[in-house]
């Protein structure tokens, strides 16, 4: 690594993860002096702990949206840098290989219809990861019609089934006469981390930690998949296998994920692209460095939705695409980019 520290950087970001968390708890409709935010949490741990106002807005409200903003960076963009491992290409991501589709799909189904309903009380979070695997293993048959699959097969197939989920998503909430329901689809599909509940982060974050960790195992593998096919067999390697495995662990993180804030673009496809910038293609740097930077962009935004609006608060969904798509362009014509890494 030629331009910084690689230990440097992750200490960077992750005193970045942790101040802009605890800055996060400080601010809101009514924001929060440090100082009572930590005798809150003094008070909290204390034997004579006495319930508050102050008490459930950190505790109730705050802390489980910062937890939710961190795993879904995490997620966001760790499962964008395997999708551009899997198909060999920079501008792979969630949304085009149809996962994230596949995952609104089933939630729209859930939430206008009731589809689902005998999982229980987290049937939409079923079918939002029904929806993401059933895109997934779509994509792998399709993939492989007429021959084995392969990243351009692959890709393409993706693209081709994240258009018919959408169309579906759309014709749904078309057809559907739940206005409650209409209203609410709709402002989940532009993100939001105002659902944040203690009880589904218990479920969500083992889910997302063990799948960043299953993938920090498996950098070789990463690496050879940009090297393509061909290569990989002459060094004993198939990599088929492991991108029917890769796309089931990633379809159930992005499952979690759109169950519990929506769409929310852009991510999984700019948070690669930075991190490779700085530390080129090896996995091994890319995932937890990706992982990281994420939670920091996720906290950010999430900042900037709720304070940006006097009184309301914007979908954050809207506010990344809004700052995503320009600093994208502006990355492609700063410096002439190839997913080789360094120019």
């Amino acid at each position: 690594m030629n331009k910084i520290s690689y230990g440097l950087l992750i200490t960077v970001l992750l005193v970045a993860v942790v101040l802009t968390a605890i800055f996060s708890i400080t601010i809101g409709t009514v924001d929060i002096p440090i100082e009572d935010v930590i005798d809150t949490i003094a008070n909290r741990m204390s034997q004579s702990y006495s319930p508050s106002v102050l008490d459930d807005v950190i505790f109730l409200i705050r802390m489980p949206r910062i937890f939710l903003a961190i795993m879904v960076g995490i997620t966001l963009a760790v499962v964008g840098v395997v999708m551009q491992a899997i198909v060999k290409n920079p501008l792979a991501d969630p949304y085009i290989l149809g996962i994230s589709s596949g995952a609104s799909l089933g939630a729209t189904l859930a939430i206008l219809l009731g589809i689902g309903a005998i999982f229980g009380g987290n049937f939409v979070g079923v079918m939002a990861f029904l929806g993401a695997f059933s895109v997934s293993i779509g994509v792998m048959m399709i993939s492989n019609i007429n021959g084995k699959s392969n990243s351009i097969r692959l890709l393409l197939a993706g693209m081709a089934l994240s258009a018919v989920c959408s169309s579906l998503s759309s014709l749904i909430i078309y057809l559907a006469h739940d206005k409650d329901g209409i209203q609410s689809i709709t402002y989940w599909l532009m993100g939001s981390l105002a659902g944040a509940k203690w009880s589904q982060l218990m479920w969500m974050f083992p889910v997302i930690i063990i799948g960043f960790i299953f993938f920090m195992t498996q950098y070789r593998t990463l690496n050879l998949m940009l090297l393509g096919d061909d290569v990989a067999i002459t060094l004993g390697k198939q990599l088929d296998h492991s991108r029917t495995l890769y796309l089931v662990i990633t379809s159930l993180m992005m499952g979690l994920v759109v169950y519990s804030s929506g769409m929310i673009g852009f991510v999984g496809l700019i948070i690669p692209h930075i991190c490779r910038m700085i530390l080129g293609t090896d996995h091994k740097k890319l995932i937890p460095a990706s992982a990281l930077l994420g939670a920091v962009f996720i906290l950010w935004a999430d900042i900037f939705s709720r304070t940006i609006l006097p009184h309301s608060e914007l979908p954050i969904g809207i506010l990344i695409s809004a700052i995503g798509a320009p600093c994208f362009v502006w990355l492609l014509i700063k410096r002439n980019y190839g997913f080789g890494g360094h120019s």
